[in-house]
């Protein structure tokens, strides 16, 4: 039975097909197409416009504006015909039911309009002759119901269609946004990641491969240094492959293992073991602080400190025997202002615009990434007396 059903619905021009076959079957059996009034028109004008009633139903999904003019021609030829009622005159009230359904708004009107006009028209043409004025309103009244219900019944589904067709376009649209977000979101993330992975390679990278040239230098000159540069090396990697670890666990989404240790993120507090690291490396650094220092968002201590890094892996790619560079941290009332200088010899401003010379890097693109991500602000470039500088002032409350 369901295939069956299924069958139908696929296929509706056949079941309208079927019931004009029905129709005009009960028609000729009633005997409506044969006319035993010998004052009336001849049986094949009431024929033809059976068939025509008939072609209505069948036809009514495909076109039924046409249908419906095609219905209203009907019945006003059946009025100036004095054509009695058939049974096919039952195609008029599933044509405005139609109409009202899937029809424009021109045909909808049209179809209430010439279904509520029906019944007086036809107890006008056609009166009773044996039933008193009050008798034909009420006649007149109870067969214009059927039209208004048809018409009302059909409105209804119109209108629980296109609110359903408005739902599963809205919930199309949300999942098509809820996409959108993702994607930024695991692009965020990604680049959120690189940026990370940047400044904890670069930095600690560059350090281990100082050390390892000023080691290979003085090997067989000074065992003692080497071995201190080679100690060095050793504290590096294993502090750069512990961060690698914590950001590697970002990816791990939802996993979480008993016992597994939370490493923070690096805050302005580490910013003597960064500078004390570099100095160790053989960078020369001044590091003052002003202000008196107090605890920041998260957000701020972190870009602070990818900065200085950032800027001091940079002066020692970049600045070249015998530099020095300098660290100002101030705190004011309502940020902190990052200076960082050194006097090298430094590299072209785009270099450190891609991250170093290889341009494989974020350089100050990063920076200006994650300065711009706390709504502050960052400028950058070679000093009037040599050497690069890069200033920035990192807000408490991000700019709106």
């Amino acid at each position: 039975m369901q295939r069956v059903y299924d069958l139908l619905r696929r296929h509706p021009a056949w079941v309208d097909g079927f019931w004009a076959v029905f129709l005009l079957g009960i028609s000729m059996l009633s005997g409506a197409v044969q006319n035993e009034n010998p004052g009336a028109v001849s049986p094949a004008v009431t024929a033809v416009l059976t068939v025509l009633l008939c072609l209505v139903i069948a036809l009514r999904r495909r076109m039924p504006e046409r249908m419906l003019v095609l219905a209203a021609a009907v019945g006003l030829a059946q009025l100036a015909l004095d054509v009695e009622p058939v049974p096919a005159d039952f195609a008029l009230l599933v044509i405005v039911y139609t109409v009202a359904v899937s029809g424009p708004p021109w045909a909808s009107r049209f179809a209430l309009i010439g279904g509520l006009c029906a019944s007086p028209l036809a107890q006008l043409r056609w009166p009773e002759k044996e039933s008193s004025t009050a008798g034909n309103l009420a006649l007149m009244v109870f067969l214009a119901v059927p039209f208004a219900l048809a018409w009302v019944l059909g409105d209804s589904l119109r209108t629980r269609r296109a609110y359903f067709a408005q739902l599963e376009e809205r919930a199309a649209r949300l999942e098509r946004e809820r996409e959108a977000q993702a994607k930024v979101a695991v692009a965020a993330e990604r680049a959120r990641i690189a940026r990370e992975l940047h400044d904890v390679v670069a930095h600690n990278v560059s350090v281990m491969v100082v050390q390892a040239d000023g080691a290979a230098y003085v090997l067989d000159t000074a065992p003692e240094q080497a071995k201190k540069a080679l100690e060095t090396i050793s504290g590096t990697g294993r502090q750069a492959l512990a961060e690698m670890r914590r950001l590697l666990g970002v990816l791990r989404t939802g996993e979480h293992q008993e016992g597994c240790e939370y490493v923070p993120q690096p805050d302005v507090e580490q910013l003597d073991e960064l500078i004390e690291q570099c100095r160790t490396s053989g960078l020369p650094v001044d590091y003052r602080i002003e202000g008196t220092p107090r605890p920041l968002p998260s957000g701020v201590e972190l870009t602070a400190y990818r900065i200085v890094q950032e800027a001091l892996t940079n002066t020692r790619k970049h600045g070249g025997p015998n530099t020095g560079a300098s660290v100002r941290l101030v705190y004011f009332d309502d940020g902190l202002g990052l200076l960082v200088e050194d006097d090298g010899k430094g590299a072209p401003h785009e270099h450190y615009e891609d991250g170093g010379a290889d341009g494989q890097g974020h350089g100050l693109i990063g920076m200006r990434e994650r300065v711009g991500m706390v709504g502050g602000t960052l400028d950058a470039g070679p000093r009037p007396g040599g050497g690069f500088r890069i200033s920035a002032l990192l807000p408490l409350k991000p700019a709106h």
